[in-house]
């Protein structure tokens, strides 16, 4: 830890096994739920960012009818694809993440 200049007053606050309950005793599926929860959300923002206009009452309508009004009584991935018109993607949560791909510039 020298060669990143931390001082000895000052010891790393996380190890290995501060994380080993991510991977035992079933975590994990949680925090995969949590995450998939993540995805759902900033691909659904999304939809309605796209609009250019957050407050889109049709896309709203869509929400409520396929979402709000449905939930249980049909897949819930059928269900989003009803509303958002297509599977939910990765990429609008990495981008909130600030890990948007990017295309280097050529010249």
């Amino acid at each position: 830890l020298e060669e990143y200049g931390l001082i000895p007053e000052i010891e790393p606050r996380y190890r290995s096994q501060y994380f080993s309950h991510i991977f035992a005793g079933g975590y994990s599926a949680g925090y995969y739920a949590y995450l998939w929860s993540e995805i759902l959300d900033a691909d659904g923002f999304t939809a309605f960012r796209d609009t250019g206009d957050i407050y889109d009452p049709e896309l709203s309508a869509r929400l409520k009818k396929w979402v709000y009004e449905s939930g249980g009584l049909r897949e819930a991935d059928e269900l989003y694809r009803n509303f958002r018109g297509s599977d939910p993607t990765i990429e609008p949560l990495l981008k909130l993440r600030g890990f948007s791909e990017q295309q280097p510039s050529e010249g």
